[in-house]
C-alpha cells in the first residue's frame, strides 16, 4: 500500500527497488527553506545490509504488505529453528539471524508471532516475558538486600543477567524477552 513519506515510522517494512527495507530510524530534517524532507535509514530484510534515502515529505513509498501468524516453536536444529502453524500444522524453518537476540529465551511449544511477506518468514516476535529459573548466583551478602543493588546470575538456558540480592539457585524469575532484563520473582 501507498503511505506518504512524512508517515514513514521506524519498524516499519518498506518495498525499496525490489527489495524489502525495514525501517530503523528516521530524521525529519525541516529546511529554512524550502521543502522538508525525511532521512530514512534502512537495511534489507534478507540481507541486513543497511542503507538511507531521502524522500520529500509529500512523496509516497510502497509499505509492505506482512502478514502476521502465531506459530509454536517446536526444536532448535544447529542455528535452524522449527515452528508450526497451530491451525494448517504446517512447519517453516528460520535462521538464527531471523530471531536476533532473544533466540536465547525460545522455549518448546512457546507460541510467538512469525511475521512473513507473500509466504516468506521475515521475523519473529517473542512473549514480551518469559519465567526461567536461576542456576547460578552469588550468595546473599547480609545487610546487602536492603540496598537496591543487582548482582549476576545465570539462567538455566545459559544466558547471563542482573538479579536483586535475595534472588537464589533455584528461583524461577520473570525475564523480559526484549532487553535481557530481570522483571520480578516467579509467582508459583
Amino acid at each position: 500500500m501507498k503511505i506518504n513519506a512524512i508517515n514513514i515510522r521506524p519498524g516499519n517494512v518498506l518495498e525499496y527497488e525490489g527489495k524489502l527495507m525495514q525501517v530503523t530510524k528516521i530524521d525529519l530534517i525541516q529546511p529554512g527553506k524550502g521543502n522538508a524532507v525525511i532521512q530514512v535509514s534502512m537495511k534489507d530484510v534478507r540481507t541486513g545490509v543497511k542503507t538511507q534515502n531521502r524522500w520529500r515529505t509529500q512523496e509516497t513509498v510502497e509499505r509492505a504488505r506482512l502478514d502476521e501468524t502465531e506459530m509454536q516453536y517446536l526444536f532448535k536444529d544447529g542455528d535452524q529453528y522449527t515452528f508450526m502453524d497451530n491451525e494448517s500444522f504446517e512447519q517453516i524453518v528460520l535462521n538464527e539471524d531471523a530471531i536476533g537476540d532473544p533466540a536465547v529465551y525460545l522455549q518448546e511449544g512457546m507460541v510467538c508471532i512469525v511475521t512473513m511477506h507473500e509466504g516468506t518468514p521475515l521475523s519473529v516476535e517473542l512473549p514480551q516475558t518469559v519465567t526461567m529459573a536461576v542456576v547460578e548466583a552469588e550468595p546473599v551478602v547480609k545487610g546487602q538486600t536492603a540496598s537496591s543493588s543487582f548482582k549476576p546470575g545465570v539462567l538455566e538456558n545459559g544466558a547471563k543477567i542482573m538479579v536483586p540480592p535475595h534472588i537464589e539457585v533455584g528461583t524461577r524469575v520473570v525475564v523480559n524477552t526484549g532487553d535481557g532484563s530481570y522483571v520480578e520473582r516467579a509467582k508459583d
